[in-house]
């Protein structure tokens, strides 16, 4: 790992590494604000070089047509990634902040990620329909060809494996941008992939901002994809840029996400989950559920027994075992965290307790529950992205609904309850693309991940992740060429 950090040639194009030739950036550790390493960002011209390197291997190798041979190399980076869990892990820590425990987690489910689209493409055969008259369609679906992946900070190596495994497995080829303040478990990943004999061109790992880098990714002639996930402004401006040349585009966007519990669930229970809802991964998470819809009945019983566990999570060294909730990703975000805690006091909302900073080295702040908000307000409507929530008393299940889909978003929502048909009921009525019923947070591979509105288009994970690199070709089939039978000639 030492050597990763010392090490200068950081952008991979074509089989090769490089040193970016763009802008140079220093990482520091969240929780101690320690340097890490610098980065060497690639140069526009070098992002080009990437692009033209995937194309070139599009279309003159056999890794898009040999599915045997796709099969064994993403096993064989699977058992890499596998045998190389624990600096993965442990980069991901220094990288974010996060607490190591649910590093792990993310880098356990990152393999079981791609296990997964290694077996789903197995068994993927093309779709034979015998027509009425007698001929017969197949429906194949084939690889779009290059395709630029983008990822946030939040969640660096889990997220860009929900993108690498599909696109890989589904046999394109890819230029790939880590966020430009989470770039190092994604090098370790690329430097075991470099040991897998992936033919060249095939994966390349370029760094940098969005500005630079990331356009050239998005406004590129040659590439037939893009897969981006972070914010909803980014967002807008990553489909206006892509419906110029009617590229292929698929976005996981931002979400304010509601969390409904009625009245016939235990408080302590309630107050545990919504905890976990709200700020595991120290609320840095799309699918936070930071608005907490409480019934009246529960309303006042439910904020003591919040309050009260709140006052005994652990907060600190992500190192630590018995940490629960670590530092914030960087000095500028804790800024902004701030400035809605600040906007949510001016607003008129209660600040009930926490929203405060840690009195000890690294970035780190107690939990914000605000109280007596209304629904227009920011910290309401807006993504703080950040170890904040609001909470809201309902009377009936239709206030409930239409507090819960409130806002411009439809990332998730969850819904606590002992009576079951309700809690479907209500599910079936929430405009959200993940619904979590009695649970929270768990994504599955197996099935689909994304939103409604402003959250999103198309869907990551399951077979629809793998789905949304393809493009799909149906070949009709007669058995021998006769007349229509149309024309009077």
């Amino acid at each position: 790992m030492k050597k990763l950090l010392e090490k200068c040639d950081q952008l991979y194009i074509n089989g090769h590494w490089l040193k970016g030739e763009g802008e140079k950036r220093v990482l520091s550790n969240p929780a101690n604000e320690e340097f890490l390493t610098e980065i060497h960002e690639a140069s526009v011209e070098q992002v080009e070089l990437a692009i033209q390197a995937a194309f070139d291997a599009f279309r003159t190798n056999d890794w898009a047509i040999n599915k045997g041979k796709r099969i064994e190399t993403l096993k064989r980076i699977a058992q890499r990634l596998e045998d190389a869990k624990d600096d993965l892990t442990k980069l991901e820590v220094i990288n974010t902040g996060k607490p190591y425990n649910e590093a792990k987690l993310d880098i356990d489910d990152s393999i079981a990620c791609l296990r997964y689209y290694v077996d789903l493409i197995v068994e993927k055969q093309p779709r034979r329909i015998k027509m009425e008259d007698g001929s017969v369609s197949k429906v194949h679906k084939e690889p779009i060809g290059v395709c630029s992946l983008i990822v946030p900070w939040n969640f660096p190596f889990l997220l860009g494996m929900w993108k690498i495994a599909p696109a890989l497995a589904a046999g394109n080829t890819i230029v790939f941008k880590p966020s430009e303040i989470t770039p190092l478990s994604s090098i370790l990943f690329t430097e075991l992939l470099d040991q897998c004999d992936v033919p060249d061109g095939v994966f390349n790992l370029v760094l940098g901002a969005g500005k630079g880098p990331g356009e050239a990714l998005v406004t590129s002639d040659k590439v037939d994809k893009v897969s981006f996930t972070g914010g909803s402004e980014t967002g807008r401006k990553v489909i206006e840029l892509c419906a110029q040349s009617f590229k292929r585009v698929s976005l996981e966007l931002g979400g304010k996400s509601p969390f409904l519990i009625f009245d016939d669930v235990d408080a302590d229970l309630a107050a545990e989950l919504a905890i976990y809802g709200a700020f595991l991964n120290q609320g840095e998470v799309c699918v936070a559920s930071s608005r907490l819809l409480v019934h009246e009945n529960l309303y006042e019983t439910f904020l003591g027994k919040l309050n009260e566990k709140l006052q005994k999570l652990r907060i600190g060294d992500p190192f630590d075992q018995n940490t629960e909730m670590g530092a914030i990703i960087s000095k500028e975000h804790l800024a902004k965290i701030e400035r809605y805690i600040s906007i949510g006091k001016e607003e008129g909302a209660t600040l009930l307790f926490g929203g405060e900073r840690l009195n000890r080295k690294g970035l780190f702040i107690t939990p914000a529950v605000f109280t007596n908000v209304k629904q227009n307000m920011r910290i309401v409507q807006e993504e703080i992205f950040g170890p904040v929530v609001t909470v809201q008393s309902f009377r009936t299940e239709k206030e409930a609904i239409e507090l819960a889909n409130d806002t411009k978003f439809g990332l998730a929502a969850g819904i606590l309850s002992g009576n079951q048909e309700r809690a479907q009921k209500i599910a079936g009525e929430l405009k959200a693309g993940t619904i979590w019923i009695n649970s929270y947070h768990t994504p599955y591979v197996e099935a689909p991940w994304g939103g409604y509105k402003q959250s999103g288009i198309g869907r990551e994970l399951g077979p629809e992740g793998l789905d949304g690199f393809l493009e799909t070709k149906h070949v009709n089939t007669q058995k021998s060429v006769e007349s229509l039978g149309w024309y009077k000639f």
